[in-house]
């Protein structure tokens, strides 16, 4: 290796620890005031940004949010689909949680895409191919959304969500029957995965990540590719949908539940992207695939049972 090359490996290194210590830094100061808070009720600090949401909900949503979205930027998938039901289960309602994890996801989303590409694994300026399936599944992204407002209503859930999961099913085992096949790019799959899990997405307000990088990676992309494709053209189906319910719901944001949710997923973007930079392709392909199948068999069982 040149002294050139020695120079520039201390340097991003230098500066990787730098990252690391700030974020370090900033979430032990956001626990730390939510945790005075939770010991001295009086005192408000980081709450009163968000109305009255104590302090011990307040930590908690921004822990999980943190931790859900270091899943999703990771491996392209998970950040909806598990966070959703668990905030269910913890008593919020359905029209709060659905436009704040769309807003969460779209600035998440957009803040993956250019970290993943800040930290070489995208890249979305020169890389052709790359640039073409961002720019497809974008548009996809908001045809799928829009159209699943006017012509999902029709189509029996039950029937599209067993489609859906048998899909995503199928093609995280077809990921983990292959593991050691290269594939060809094909921009006739990535049309079809595309415009299917973006219709699913505006219907169900789930499913996308898990079919768009599982079908990205069967389409001929390598993995750390497919994680950021998916976490920039999600981020505008997420605008497409948040942007239908403000106008619907004319303007209101439960920002009480909001502010710990982006707090938290934007955090965990650039410790997430730092980390699918030292994955091996393999175990990446590896996780996608067991990960997707995984989650179409959930996804499968529960519509067979509801």
């Amino acid at each position: 290796m040149t002294f050139c090359g020695v120079s520039k490996f201390i340097f991003e290194n230098a500066l990787k620890r730098r990252r690391v210590r700030i974020w370090c830094a900033t979430v032990a100061v956001i626990v730390g005031l939510l945790v005075l808070e939770i010991l001295f009720p009086e005192m408000r600090t980081l709450t009163c940004l968000s109305g009255e949401q104590p302090a011990l909900v307040f930590l908690s949503v921004f822990c999980v949010a943190m931790f859900c979205e270091f899943i999703d930027s990771a491996l392209g998938m998970g950040y909806g689909t598990t966070l959703t039901p668990l905030l269910l289960i913890s008593g919020f309602s359905p029209l709060q949680i659905v436009p704040c994890i769309l807003l969460s996801e779209l600035v998440t989303g957009i803040t993956a895409g250019v970290m993943h590409h800040r930290d070489g694994n995208v890249d979305f300026c020169n890389d052709a191919i790359v640039k073409k399936t961002a720019l497809l599944l974008s548009i996809l992204s908001f045809a799928g959304a829009t159209a699943a407002v006017f012509i999902a209503v029709r189509i029996p859930r039950l029937w599209l969500n067993g489609i859906i999961a048998v899909i995503i099913l199928s093609v995280g085992i077809t990921i983990l029957a292959t593991i050691r096949r290269q594939f060809r790019y094909r921009t006739s799959h990535i049309v079809l995965v595309g415009g299917v899990a973006a219709f699913n997405k505006g219907l169900s307000g789930g499913g996308y990540g898990p079919l768009v990088t599982a079908g990205q990676v069967v389409s001929g992309l390598s993995s750390k590719k497919a994680v950021a494709i998916t976490s920039l053209a999600e981020s505008f189906t997420c605008a497409v949908g948040l942007l239908a319910y403000l106008v619907l719901q004319q303007g209101r944001l439960d920002f009480s539940l909001a502010l710990p949710l982006l707090l938290g997923a934007v955090l965990s973007v650039p410790l997430a992207t730092l980390v699918i930079k030292r994955l091996p392709e393999k175990l990446m392909r590896t996780s996608v695939g067991v990960t997707t199948s995984l989650l179409g068999l959930f996804t499968l069982c529960k519509v067979l049972l509801d």
